[in-house]
């Protein structure tokens, strides 16, 4: 269904007013129960993982690039618009074109998680938005079954979140720790070795490490935040600490490109 819209302050566009102010953003989108997709190929990905779209903003030179998506949905809205007045609403220049909004689901259960799954990436404090669509892209393209949350981390459906995914993060399963204290001993319940990427006295290099996760049935990966790192809690609960070996007087990596070096050793050599 198309519909030309000519004034920002229309009340149909308001699923897209600010996009960019995060707090804002966050009530919104929890109160209403929607999440923002950006981009062709996210709004793709999204449709095709089964979440209900509620309407569609873009400019007309995208109409035909999506057409074909529409009539899949063909009593959903799809408001075009000049891209100045997408500006106008969105606050920041919509340079993909296109974006959209979906009804907000959550579909997996820690438990879920904890019976299916045998390699978990799990984040303990990922602030910035980035970092925690960059890390689940890392556990799926990498082939890891899913992504625990600790209750303090960003969402993984805020709209920079999936954009930087390009959109994995809707299919990969995750969900939110409600128990930060008892996370760590939950996981070894479960039967995984837990091992905390982190710099201690006490870590093992990651190659050093690699044998051993080889080997364990079920492997979980424990991921700090970007300014201080795990947890004092998480890291002397965990069964291993290990560290990936740095030189030039670098100490460590970013959060996310950690992710995907470990993703990658530990989660090929485990399969």
């Amino acid at each position: 269904m198309i519909v030309d819209v000519a004034e920002p302050g229309d009340e149909r566009l308001a699923d897209y007013v600010k996009l960019r102010e995060s707090s804002l953003r966050h009530s919104l989108e929890s109160e209403q129960g929607l999440f923002i997709a950006e981009g062709s190929k996210v709004i793709r990905r999204a449709i095709e993982a089964g979440y209900r779209p509620r309407s569609f903003l873009l400019a007309p030179r995208w109409l035909d690039d999506l057409h074909d998506l529409f009539e899949t949905v063909p009593d959903v809205p799809v408001y075009l618009v000049s891209e100045e007045l997408a500006e106008q609403v969105t606050g920041f220049h919509v340079h993909r074109g296109a974006l959209a909004s979906l009804h907000r689901e959550q579909r997996h259960t820690v438990g879920g998680l904890l019976a299916d799954a045998r390699r978990l990436v799990v984040a303990e404090e990922i602030a910035d938005h980035a970092n925690v669509g960059a890390i689940a892209r890392n556990a799926a393209g990498l082939g890891w079954d899913g992504l625990l949350l600790g209750p303090r981390c960003a969402d993984p459906l805020y709209r920079r979140s999936v954009k930087v995914s390009m959109g994995t993060v809707l299919s990969l399963p995750w969900a939110r720790l409600d128990d930060w204290a008892e996370a760590v001993p939950t996981l070894q319940s479960a039967g995984f070795l837990v091992a905390a990427l982190a710099l201690s006295d006490d870590s093992v290099s990651l190659a050093e490490f690699a044998p051993r996760a080889a080997a364990a049935p079920r492997l979980a990966v424990l991921l700090g935040s970007e300014g201080h790192g795990l947890s004092r809690h998480w890291i002397t609960q965990a069964d291993y600490v290990v560290r990936i070996p740095m030189r030039a007087g670098v100490d460590s990596l970013n959060v996310a490109a950690a992710s995907a070096i470990a993703c990658y050793e530990l989660g090929a050599r485990g399969r």
